[in-house]
């Protein structure tokens, strides 16, 4: 970390093993070093970014060189301002930025104890930080008892027990005056039930007779031994006064460790300020500047001390002693823990923190709050409201089991008719959430139909949801259509039509009626989404829906304008779930305009979302570049990958590899391949690919000799390119004619995709237009004509990148006698990928916060990957950078 780059390590093991030991010890040696520290605190789990807080308090003046849309989120989630509710992942982006600010002077060195008790929205952001750690001196350590999934897969050290000579040192100094001699099997019995375990071997023996000692009787046991220590923890406690005990128990109550607190709730239970002294005596807990405990074990064998009375009077004189205007949502949750039964008044009280924890982004905190809210709920309308509330915030913190156990409260009370069908429709979201499978599409369209006198709204958006959750589905279930059928029933909406209403007529049309009839209105309902200006809401939940429309009705350039903005606007919301899925697009588009190079440079963006946010989706945008420049075997590769996720998801889309492995094979010139992928996905319509299919497919018949199969896809083929009538989609299907016919009238067809397609941004449709041109002109002996088409086809496709189809022209030339070079196209191979990604937004104009914030990494990190690339490129600065990568063809990756 001294020399410059950051680092992360997850300490784990057993309580009382001396992982806290080792942080101070780390904190000690630390010199030159700013040192901040954070502990996850068990009571405190409900409290949304407690403990990033108490990390990044003393660091916050560096908040202002962040980023305004990290800064902001940063200021929402501590509630330091109001705002929208910043997505979870800017907030760690947020972090990893604050933390690089404050390493700008000397190392920062954080350590965060108790990770397993980290609140969710804290563990969240303090994971996304660890794995973004590169070219910034801060270390970020954890200490862990088991590692939580927000830092599995760190770098770890385990710590373990005292070697047994070690061990019987540290028992022998332990039992030097509390008894006689020891006998070796009892001590050897002692070390080898504690495990070399430095706190057991502390611990145990105290609270023990010198009987029990030496006989050995009372160690042994089949209590786990962090349990064993906490009962020698509570027979210290046992022998405390009365006073102590109470106030000790008092102090474990409450996590804050604020003195000034705990001391106006001890006066409020009489306890006196002398009963701190026995419990400092006894190295059990000190009550100084701060409280604090011996061992988090300590805490713990004190609150499980107090009796269930008890502990509601330690939380009623602590949530009296809590500033309700100061600290709203702790004293909520202190009275929660009084309250003896249910309690209104608590409840409600409950519910508007909930609300504040929501609009702060603590969806888990926002979801106990609520869960808390319905315990104490006694009416039992009310009671199974706030369940289907808690449920809903529950399913949008991605804890999907504690959602259903509180949706079947809820649904187990007297809803009315509009919240028995959220509870249904809630029960289908964390279906498809779950597995993405074939129980979402028709729990989403039951939900649908019950809506639809209730709220025709609502309705209308859970068709357009189960569309979605149908087309990922794909040919594994009859839901397209059963969603299709039940839409073109539904009421029409009671405004203007909007955007998303219009992509929901026109998707049930074209299912239900086929092309001719549904293009024109997918048509208006992708200029309305071209022209409106929805939502940022609106764009994020329909535009890679209303992008499949614009690829099922061959509209390039409405795809294009709507893939671009959902990027644009997953980005600027913050939106780092959804972005993967609009990158995805974007990379589907890149690669049909022939724009690989940038299609591989977004792949880079679009794993670093993945890793940032855990998402799982299919490598199809990989995918799609392999395929297009003819790499087999890392094609291959990926299509087995991405059959094998979706899968174990139960998605259906992937069959649409299908589509992927035609056009490979078509490229490499394996044409019986070829036709086997294409039939295998055009068996089933899936919107906004099976016109790509069917063109692989024609080719693929054709070459094989059978031209019978070829003409069947061709019929299936113009049903979709002359509803549509772009030059996208007569263009593609005047090339398959061509195909199939001879003579003038095949000429005409080739003529004519060129023309058409020359007009399109589809520059490899283009290619590979001119490309059976020149093979049917060779094969008509007119050589020099097929020269001439061929050659333009091979430069084309060479300069895309297209290596396959480039070879595929390359051996029509020499078949035709004309000589021409094998080529490939010139990369900036010792650049990583992130490393070449990152240089062409920098070539782009792109600022280094910029280019962080996209990536997911700190600005640091950010100038550190440019050095790199300036050294390897022989380059002194963003002008250079920009002459270099121009001359070697490497664009920047709009998106």
């Amino acid at each position: 970390m001294r020399a410059g780059e950051g680092r992360a390590l997850v300490v784990r093991g057993e309580p009382g093993v001396g992982k806290t030991v080792l942080l101070d010890y780390l904190a000690g040696r630390a010199s030159g070093c700013l040192v901040a520290r954070a502990a996850g605190v068990q009571s405190e789990m409900e409290l949304a970014f407690a403990a990033l807080h108490q990390l990044c308090a003393p660091m916050l003046d560096h908040a202002e060189s962040l980023p305004v849309p990290q800064r902001e989120a940063l200021w929402t989630a501590f509630g330091i301002s109001a705002g929208p509710v910043p997505d979870r992942f800017l907030v760690g982006l947020a972090v990893l930025g604050l933390l690089s600010e404050a390493a700008g002077e000397r190392p920062l060195i954080c350590v965060v104890d108790d990770q397993q008790w980290l609140d969710h929205a804290s563990a969240q952001a303090f994971g996304f930080a660890a794995r973004r750690l590169a070219a910034e001196p801060v270390g970020l350590v954890f200490a862990t008892r088991v590692p939580g999934e927000d830092v599995a897969g760190l770098p770890e050290l385990v710590v373990e027990g005292l070697a047994e000579d070690d061990a019987a040192v540290l028992l022998e100094s332990v039992l030097t005056g509390l008894t006689g001699p020891l006998d070796a099997q009892v001590r050897d019995r002692i070390i080898a039930d504690t495990h070399g375990n430095p706190l057991a071997l502390l611990e145990l023996p105290r609270g023990l007779t010198p009987a029990q000692l030496t006989g050995g009787f009372g160690v042994s046991s089949a209590v786990p031994l962090d349990g064993r220590i906490e009962e020698s923890f509570g027979r210290q406690l046992e022998a405390l006064p009365r006073q102590t005990q109470r106030l000790v128990q008092l102090a474990a109550a409450d996590p804050t460790g604020d003195p000034v607190l705990v001391w106006r709730a001890a006066g409020r239970l009489a306890i006196g300020a002398g009963a701190a002294g026995p419990a400092a005596e006894a190295g059990l807990a000190e009550f100084g500047a701060r409280v604090r405990f011996r061992h988090p074990l300590v805490r713990s064998a004190a609150y499980r001390s107090a009796s269930v009375q008890t502990r509601q009077e330690l939380h009623g004189a602590l949530a009296e002693a809590t500033d309700p205007a100061a600290d709203p949502d702790r004293r909520a949750w202190h009275r929660a823990q009084a309250a003896p039964g249910p309690d209104e008044e608590v409840a409600a009280e409950l519910e508007q923190s909930a609300g504040r924890a929501q609009r702060r982004g603590g969806l888990a905190a926002a979801a106990a709050f609520l869960e808390q809210s319905t315990r104490l709920t006694l009416d039992p309308a009310r009671r199974a409201q706030r369940a289907l509330a808690a449920a809903q915030a529950k399913h949008q913190a991605g804890a999907l089991d504690a959602a259903l156990g509180l949706l079947a409260i809820a649904q187990a009370g007297p809803l009315d008719e509009l919240q028995r069908a959220r509870g249904d429709l809630l029960r289908a979201q964390i279906a498809f959430a779950s597995t993405h499978g074939r129980d979402a599409p028709p729990l989403m369209l039951s939900a649908a139909k019950q809506l639809e006198a209730l709220d025709i709204g609502l309705a209308r958006e859970t068709y357009l949801e189960a569309f979605t959750a149908a087309l990922f589905v794909g040919r594994l279930s009859p839901a397209v259509g059963d969603v299709a059928r039940a839409a073109r029933m539904a009421p029409a909406p009671l405004a203007p039509a909007r955007a998303p209403d219009l992509l929901l007529d026109g998707l049930a049309l074209l299912v239900t009626e086929g092309y001719a009839a549904g293009t024109p209105a997918l048509r208006r309902a992708l200029l309305t989404f071209r022209s409106q200006d929805i939502s940022a809401e609106e764009g994020l939940s329909w535009l890679w829906l209303a992008e499949r429309a614009a690829m099922a009705v061959w509209d390039d350039e409405t795809w294009h304008i709507l893939a671009s903005r959902h990027v644009k606007l997953a980005r600027e919301a913050g939106a780092l779930s959804e972005l993967p899925l609009a990158v995805r697009s974007r990379i589907l588009l890149h690669t049909h305009a022939g724009e690989l190079q940038q299609g591989a440079a977004l792949i880079a963006e679009a794993r670093a979302v993945a890793d940032a946010t855990g998402t799982q989706l299919g490598p199809y945008g990989a995918l799609g570049v392999a395929a297009w420049r003819g790499h087999e075997a890392e094609a291959t590769e990926l299509i087995q990958a991405t059959m094998d996720g979706v899968t174990s998801r139960g998605e259906g889309r992937g069959v649409t590899t299908g589509y992927a492995a035609a056009l490979l094979y078509n490229g490499l010139g394996h044409y019986d391949k070829a036709l086997a992928a294409a039939e295998l996905v055009c068996e089933y319509d899936d919107i906004g690919v099976l016109g790509w299919s069917l063109t692989e497919l024609v080719e693929a018949a054709v070459r094989s000799g059978q031209p019978a199969r070829a003409s069947d896809a061709l019929q299936r083929l113009s049903e979709t390119t002359r509803a549509s009538g772009t030059d996208w989609a007569v263009g593609t299907e005047a090339r398959s004619r061509a195909l199939l016919s001879e003579g003038e009238t095949a000429e005409n067809f080739y003529r004519e995709a060129i023309e058409r397609l020359g007009r399109t941004r589809m520059r490899p449709a283009v290619a590979r237009a001119h490309l059976l041109y020149g093979e049917w002109l060779r094969r008509e002996n007119r050589r020099r004509d097929a020269r001439a088409e061929l050659r333009t086809a091979h430069g084309l496709f060479t300069t895309m990148g297209i290596e396959a189809f480039a070879e595929r022209a390359r051996r029509e030339l020499l078949a035709t006698g004309d000589t021409v070079r094998k080529r490939t196209v010139e990369t900036v191979s010792e650049l990583t990928a992130q490393e070449a990604y990152i240089a062409r937004l920098a070539a782009g104009g792109r600022t280094n916060v910029e280019i962080g914030a996209q990536l997911f990494l700190s600005t640091r990190t950010v100038e550190w990957h440019l050095s790199k690339v300036y050294a390897k490129l022989g380059v002194g600065s963003r002008r250079e950078l920009r002459r270099a990568l121009a001359s070697l063809g490497q664009a920047d990756p709009q998106a």
